[in-house]
Order: structure tokens, then C-alpha cells, then sequence
């Protein structure tokens, strides 16, 4: 169906955009012919998103109904909430301060037009405010004093447009409605969106660019429209029915800011934002590990105030970690009780909390997969050559150990048992579980959120079924739904 482009009064405001439908508010609002259609693309003109408006309740059922508005009601709310634009604000403050370092006044309105704005000196700051607040027509406000600071943003109805503007802002529609997802050949065989986000500079990724497209392959055999973006897509992420996030994620990244949007919009996410924010902090693995009695190292957290007693507790060598450490980076082995005060005070530069465990050397660590609390894949990582961990960072780049990947049902039960046991503490998505066995006992290191699938690597023991099963995972959330 077409896109519907919905404006208070289509007489007073005309707007010809090929491929769209232009109605009013009160005839979206009010003809159950227009409810029809879900996943229809919804774009909110209208000049007045404040409660209970109509350009509010046109968002507001546009949801109901499944459609996909723009703006959606949570880009609606968070444009109402002070701290989150000062939070914006703070984000972009170099970019800010590049982009209106020119400007002579001590105030400046920006008018941000399907993410773009007439000056191209403007339009990567124009792209920036749109990300954060997607939305079709905004204006944003800058004040300086001293430096310049964003103090608010709102959307604007095509009312607001001044007639000069007109032919941009359809020359930004039309380019918009070209990059929303693809619904091509296959369009009578695909029933949902999906939307890959990745790095394709990322030297490390989770995924290869191979099994990338194994992940579009198993996905449109089975109904899924998939479509690899970049972090540039944030704005048109709505768009999609579900988010795969197949890029190394933190809390205070971007990767965590997509996953908290497709949640709001109702989509079905891998890795969610929950599973981000426990994953990637191992202190709160360590709490909760030990809070459900889950085999593991002996494993302390600790302050400034108690780091050198524990230490001394856990006995050397022992390895210290980051709370944010990921790909063994951030993790280090203190071999010596003369090594502890220099790297302890290193780690506390970064951390109030850092986590220490007792270090087990063995010639393998496990990575089990599980995918929806039921386990995926079996891999014995072996050690970096010359190295105590599975990866060695040096001067000379990245060394890996090799790596071998069995079918589930090949891999020591009782491993297999405690990882899927670990990862259903932590939720229903897709994780890699660390293990190592000591003593005859498996024990576990860590929990993965957005775990490494590489072609040739993990898919190794099952082939294309695995990049299936992955995507189906996502088929039947999307069918519950």
C-alpha cells in the first residue's frame, strides 16, 4: 500500500509526492478505510503534536492499528523531555560547535527537513538532530553562550514550511521513501522487515561480511526482508519490523541508543537493550552468577578500598576485568603482588568497581550458543599462540587461537546444561557462553551478548541451519506479535 502523508488540510497545504496518498488528519482519524493495511507507512505532517492533539492521536493510532508512524509517540514524548535533548546536546557538542562556529548571532533555528537541510554545510548536524529525534519536519534551537548549546527541538507541521522550501522538502520525501526497506522481487514472499545493523570498518565484527549474507539468505526463505544499515540509519529505524544487531555493543554507544528505540517502537530486537545492559557489565554477571549459585571462578568485585585485600584473597596470578571489557580486551592477568598497585590504580581510572577472578589456565575455553534459552552451536575456542587468552593484542595486530565447532549434541552435556542454565538468567535472546572445565567441572567465565557467528567458524558443525534458526528465532516473535 501506499505511504499515507497525513497534513491538518490537504486544499491549504498541497503536497505531491509520487507514490504517496495525501489525507487529512480527520479522515486518517475518522475513515476505517485507512486503518487498513499493516506495517503502512504513516508520515505525520500535521502542525500540532501537543497531548491530545491531532497530530498527537494520528501517531498514537497510527501504532494501534500497526502502521508505522513518523514520528512515532515516543520521538513525540522524548521531545518533550528537557534532560533528553540537554543529553543530545551533550552528544554533539563537537559537532555542534564545528558546525555553527561561523554563525554571528548568538541564537540560530535550524530547520531539518526528512534529515537534511537546505545549506550542506548544515546537513550533517541537521542528520545528527533528526537521528536522535526522528521526525519528518523539525526545527531546532541553538543559543550561545560562550559556546553553543541545543535548548530545544520541535516538530513543525507543513504549515510551518515556508513556500521557497516547498520543492526541498518533496525533493527529501521522495529521497527518504527510496531508502526505506526494500520491498522488491520478493515482495509477495516477504511478510516482515528487518533491519541488520553492522560496521563494515569494524576490523573485529561478530559477524563476517560472508555470514552476513547467510543471515539475508535464511532470512528471505523465510519471509524476511532483510537489509544491512549502518548507524546512519537510527532516524528510519521505525521503518523495520525487527532490529538484528550484528555490531560489538557497549551501554554508552550507539548500539545501545538503537536497541532502546526499536524497543520503543514495538520491534523485535537482537541483542535488547536488557541483554546489552547485563552482558556488557561484568559486575553485574558476577552478582548475579553468584546470587543464583552459578558455577564460576572464584570471583570478587571490588573497590578501591578492599582491591589489594582481595586480591591478595584470590592469590597470584589472577585476572583482573573491566567492567565494560569485551573480545578479552579490557582483561588483564596480575601475576605478582608487586604488579597489583599499578594495574589496580590503571583500572580504577575507568571504574569506581572492578571485577577480579582466579585464574584457571586451561588449553580451551567453551562458547556455548544459546538462542532463545535453548543452546545453538558448541565451540572450543583454543588459546593465541604464546598467550593465556583466546585473543592476544600486540604491535603486530590481532592473533587468534583455532577454533573448533561441534554439533550441540557432541558437546560434554553437563557443559551445555550450565550454560543454557547462566544465559536464561540474563533473558530470551542470543548469547555466547564462556565456559572452561577445572577440576572435571564446568565453570562459567562469562555471558555474550552479541556473540561471534562467523562463516566458517561457528557455522561450521550446521552449516546454513544455523543462520536459519537464527532467523527464524525472529519469524516467530514476529508471528507472536
Amino acid at each position: 500500500m501506499k505511504p499515507l502523508l497525513v497534513v491538518d488540510a490537504p486544499k491549504r497545504w498541497p503536497l505531491e509526492i509520487p507514490g504517496t496518498e495525501l489525507v487529512s488528519s480527520y479522515a486518517y482519524l475518522s475513515n476505517p478505510g485507512l486503518a487498513e493495511g499493516t506495517g503502512r507507512k504513516v508520515f505525520n505532517l500535521c502542525r500540532s503534536f501537543r497531548y491530545q492533539a491531532a497530530g498527537y492521536y494520528v501517531s498514537l493510532l497510527a501504532e494501534a492499528r500497526g502502521h508505522r508512524p513518523l514520528p512515532s509517540i515516543s520521538a513525540i514524548q522524548d521531545l518533550r523531555l528537557a534532560p533528553v535533548v540537554k543529553l543530545v546536546s551533550e552528544d554533539l557538542d563537537e559537532l555542534i560547535q564545528t558546525n555553527l562556529r561561523r554563525i554571528k548571532s548568538d541564537t540560530f533555528d535550524l530547520s531539518i527537513y526528512f534529515g537534511h537541510n537546505l545549506a550542506a554545510g548544515h546537513d550533517r548536524l541537521a542528520l545528527a538532530i533528526f537521528n536522535a529525534f526522528p521526525a519528518p519536519l523539525l526545527r531546532a534551537k541553538f543559543e550561545r553562550n560562550g559556546m553553543w548549546k541545543l535548548t530545544s527541538v520541535r516538530v513543525i507541521g507543513l504549515g510551518d514550511v515556508p513556500d521557497a522550501h516547498r520543492g526541498f522538502v518533496v525533493k527529501q520525501a521522495e529521497r527518504y521513501l527510496r531508502r526505506t526497506p526494500r520491498r522488491g522481487k520478493a515482495a509477495a514472499a516477504t511478510r516482515f522487515d528487518v533491519a541488520i545493523l553492522h560496521d563494515p570498518e569494524d576490523p573485529m565484527p561478530p559477524s563476517n561480511a560472508q555470514a552476513l549474507k547467510r543471515f539475508v539468505t535464511a532470512g528471505e526463505s523465510l519471509g524476511l526482508a532483510c537489509d544491512l544499515v549502518t548507524k546512519d540509519a537510527y532516524g528510519r529505524i521505525a521503518e523495520y519490523d525487527a532490529l538484528f544487531i550484528r555490531k560489538t555493543t557497549n551501554v554508552n554507544h550507539h548500539t545501545y541508543r538503537f536497541a532502546r528505540r526499536a524497543e520503543a517502537e514495538g520491534m523485535v530486537v537482537v541483542d535488547d537493550p536488557a541483554s546489552i545492559l547485563r552482558c556488557t557489565n561484568k559486575v553485574y554477571l558476577a552478582e548475579t552468577m553468584t546470587r543464583h549459585r552459578v558455577a564460576t571462578p572464584k570471583t570478587l568485585i571490588l573497590s578501591k578500598e578492599n582491591a589489594f585485600e582481595g586480591l591478595r584473597s584470590l592469590g597470584f596470578p589472577c585476572v583482573l576485568k573491566r567492567p565494560d571489557s569485551s573480545f578479552s580486551s579490557g582483561v588483564e592477568r596480575c601475576d605478582t603482588v608487586d604488579e597489583a598497585p599499578d594495574m589496580l590504580s590503571a583500572f580504577f581510572e575507568a571504574s569506581d568497581l572492578l571485577v577480579a577472578q582466579e585464574y584457571v589456565p586451561t588449553d580451551f575455553d567453551w562458547r556455548i550458543g544459546i538462542l532463545g534459552g535453548e543452546p545453538l552451536f558448541a565451540c572450543r575456542y583454543g588459546m593465541a599462540p604464546d598467550h593465556w587468552q583466546i585473543v592476544k593484542r600486540d604491535d603486530a595486530g590481532v592473533h587468534e587461537g583455532d577454533a573448533e565447532t561441534l554439533l550441540v549434541e557432541n558437546a560434554p552435556p553437563d557443559v551445555v546444561k550450565l550454560a543454557t542454565r547462566a544465559a536464561r538468567l540474563i533473558g530470551d535472546g542470543l548469547y555466547g557462553v564462556d565456559l572452561k572445565v577445572v577440576r572435571g567441572k564446568p565453570v562459567v567465565i562469562e555471558i555474550n551478548d552479541n556473540p561471534n557467528i562467523d562463516a566458517g567458524v561457528e557455522d561450521a558443525a550446521l552449516g546454513d541451519e544455523l543462520y536459519r534458526r537464527v532467523m527464524q528465532h525472529f519469524f516467530w516473535k514476529l508471528e507472536a506479535r
